[in-house]
């Protein structure tokens, strides 16, 4: 391998239509600017290997093939991308054609000059499918609700960071879709900076998309798991607090119609006290998972 100082990490599963027509000016690309290539092909089930091989057969030593045996998934996929990184900067850019090599540099450049430890290459403002328009603003909706999310476009798929951040928390991303948004809050979560550089996304090039409404589920599912693990109290302080006051509420109708106290109400009050302590539980076992890698 090259002296490199960024590599690009490409998933792949399934784009025998379009890969020759994107992977050689990624190999040139990288060749031209000395950056290490990673090509992670994901249980394939077409001629994708193959080409994959015709290709790297004809380029340099910074290319570097990962072949999973079965489908382990998007997020799957980038994390054996990441463990075979070895430059201190690492990109994802999807194997369809969509990102720009251009975007690339500049994202490179930006990281260096800010110091950041992930710019994210954001879309705002383009225009998309209007059904997974829907889904991104509410999962991005859900997480700043939940958690502070100082940047716009969470899910994209587009990257940059630093190597060893990105392998340091390697255990906590899903194999799912959702790795996008997770990796993202993982470095929010642990107070890294993190940063966004506007990008332009084109149409795919070839192949069909395998984004749809279970991802966005297993999305919303992460972000929970996240939060859980991170700032555990957020969601059991709120649920105690509404419980707690549900149960006042309640049991003050029947306290000034001089009912006496009761049952109903003084079981959510309880289940405020009990949820309470969970938390306080979670917040303890969050600390010691936090910990043990």
């Amino acid at each position: 391998m090259t002296n490199a100082l960024l590599t690009l990490v490409i998933p792949i599963y399934n784009e025998e239509a379009v890969l020759p027509k994107v992977l050689p000016g990624f190999i040139d690309f990288c060749n031209k600017n000395q950056f290490n290539m990673v090509l992670v092909n994901d249980g394939s089930r077409d001629n994708s290997a193959k080409i994959i091989e015709q290709h790297v057969a004809k380029s340099s030593e910074n290319v570097i093939v990962v072949s999973h045996k079965l489908n382990r998934g998007y997020g799957g996929a980038l994390k054996s991308g990441i463990q075979a990184s070895l430059t201190e900067y690492s990109i994802f850019i999807d194997a369809d054609g969509q990102h720009r090599l251009q975007d690339v540099t500049n994202l490179f450049q930006k990281i260096r000059e800010t110091d950041a430890d992930m710019i994210i290459g954001s879309r705002k403002g383009q225009r998309g499918n209007w059904f997974r328009s829907i889904g991104k603003t509410l999962i991005r909706s859900i997480a700043k609700l939940l958690m502070d999310v100082p940047v716009y476009d969470i899910n994209s798929g587009m990257k940059i960071f630093r190597t060893e951040l990105g392998k340091k928390y390697l255990h906590l991303y899903p194999d799912t879709m959702s790795f996008s948004d997770i990796i993202c809050l993982v470095f929010l979560s642990n107070r890294h900076r993190v940063l966004e550089e506007p990008i332009v996304v084109e149409e795919r090039k070839g192949g069909k998309s395998t984004i749809g409404v279970m991802t966005a589920f297993q999305t919303v599912m992460e972000i929970l798991n996240i939060l859980t693990m991170f700032n555990p109290m957020k969601i059991f302080l709120t649920v105690s607090i509404i419980l707690f006051i549900a149960g006042f509420g309640w049991g003050m109708k029947f306290f000034l119609n001089h009912l006496g106290i009761s049952v109903g109400s003084s079981m959510l009050m309880i289940m405020s006290i009990l949820v309470f302590l969970l938390g306080l539980i979670a917040e303890q076992l969050s600390a010691i998972r936090k910990n043990s890698k």
